[in-house]
């Protein structure tokens, strides 16, 4: 008996500490991105599922996305006229521009991104349109609610470079996880 208590003791102790700690805060404006930035050293899997960004309404929804290096995006026009995606740059960089093309409703294109950056969507045949895909080189990110707030869960303790972002602004802040790591951002145009 007292053997299988010590065996269960063991067994939930490292389960809380291969959990990791948690960061959490409040950024203003709300529908914020926050990312924890470049891990030196760290190497992370791209993930297995695929995002869908729909293009419905004359809109990309969702308008803001995030992703891991690594992912794949998949545009799906659910409209019944055509649709074109295109990103002008990542983070500025126009070498990494690209366009998929137009195409009818209910078709989809996949791509992957494997450039840490912001990829700002456009449409060349409605240009009202625009959206965000916003990619973490760390699996370790967060899209605040309306009101700012925001909590990234399982982050190994350490301290991190953290970066807000907000449509046409971001910030970086360093943090300390033991645990629990805070970081508020006030970002402004």
């Amino acid at each position: 008996m007292r053997s299988c208590f010590i065996t269960l003791a063991v067994i939930a102790t490292l389960a809380t500490t291969a959990i990791g700690g948690t960061i959490e805060g409040k950024v203003s404006p709300g529908n914020s991105v926050v990312y924890v930035d470049t891990i030196p050293g760290k190497a992370f899997p791209a993930p297995t599922q695929n995002p869908l960004i729909n293009q419905k309404g004359l809109m990309f929804n969702p308008r803001v996305l995030v992703v891991q290096v690594g992912t794949t995006v998949e545009f799906q026009n659910d409209d019944s006229v055509q649709h074109n995606v295109f990103w002008p740059s990542i983070s500025g960089n126009k070498k990494l521009s690209h366009n998929l093309g137009t195409w009818p409703k209910g078709e989809k294109r996949p791509y992957k991104f494997d450039q840490a950056g912001v990829v700002p969507l456009l449409c060349n045949v409605h240009p009202e349109m625009s959206g965000y895909i916003i990619v973490s080189p760390t699996p370790y990110f967060a899209l605040t609610d309306a009101s700012g707030n925001y909590k990234i869960d399982n982050v190994p303790d350490g301290k991190y470079n953290i970066v807000a972002w907000h449509e046409g602004t971001r910030q970086t802040k360093s943090v300390d996880v033991a645990g629990t790591g805070k970081a508020d951002f006030a970002l402004s145009k």
